[in-house]
């Protein structure tokens, strides 16, 4: 069965390196996995990575790179040195492409982001529904060479059929059951996601803002180890 500590990621969406320790600090032993944004990465630039890596911690860098290819290319050829495990960039062929070229034969996972969990029908203005648009979006990744993409979990089992499962989906916009959704228009239960198809979860808030944030990541793993045990 999948050990899901090793699936779920949480999200240092902070504005200082000692909040950061501090729920590293924290979720020792609970969560091995952090996604650095683009926030935490503006004020600490690679040292933190560097850091965590340092600790034995595996790494999300999320920067969703979007420029001209020659650009890409040479940035996650820069990231694939860190020793990082994933790195977003968007859904564009051409970037995607580029940034295939630019990891080579390193250990580093290309994900496409499809689109944001804080957008939804209305924020879509091609006639096309936002499933449709991932969906497009991940069979492009896919024929670029991406791992993965990243997706709401209500897409993850329709981009795992039509992908033939060889995609990885990562899932933002978790929210347990009596959580506030924020600003995701299409959030999901962590058993939900899991059901569905995603293959890691990644979570902020509700652990961040938690009154006890260990206690808050221990209960996403067990919702994820009941969903990962009935699959």
């Amino acid at each position: 069965m999948v050990d899901p500590k090793e699936r779920l990621i949480f999200a240092l969406d902070v504005t200082t390196i000692k909040e950061a320790e501090r729920y590293v600090e924290e979720l020792d032993g609970v969560v091995d996995f952090f996604k650095v944004g683009i926030v935490l990465h503006t004020i600490t630039g690679s040292s933190f990575v560097r850091h965590l890596i340092r600790k034995g911690k595996k790494v999300f860098l999320d920067l969703k790179f979007y420029d001209i290819p020659e650009t890409v290319r040479e940035a996650v050829r820069q990231v694939s040195g860190l020793g990082v495990d994933f790195l977003t960039v968007h859904a564009q062929r051409q970037v995607m492409e580029a940034a295939v070229e630019g990891k080579k034969d390193t250990p580093l996972k290309v994900l496409a982001v499809t689109l944001l969990t804080s957008m939804d029908t209305s924020d879509v203005d091609n006639n096309k529904s936002p499933e449709e648009i991932v969906l497009q979006r991940a069979k492009v990744a896919l024929e670029c060479g991406c791992d993965g993409v990243v997706a709401s979990g209500r897409e993850a089992g329709m981009i795992k059929e039509e992908t033939k499962g060889k995609l990885l989906v990562v899932c933002p916009g978790i929210r347990p059951k009596g959580l506030s959704t924020g600003d995701h228009k299409r959030p999901i239960t962590p058993y939900e996601a899991i059901k569905a198809g995603a293959d890691y979860l990644v979570v902020g808030r509700p652990i961040k803002d938690a009154s006890d944030p260990r206690s808050a990541a221990i209960s996403i793993l067990e919702e994820m180890k009941d969903a990962f045990q009935k699959m």
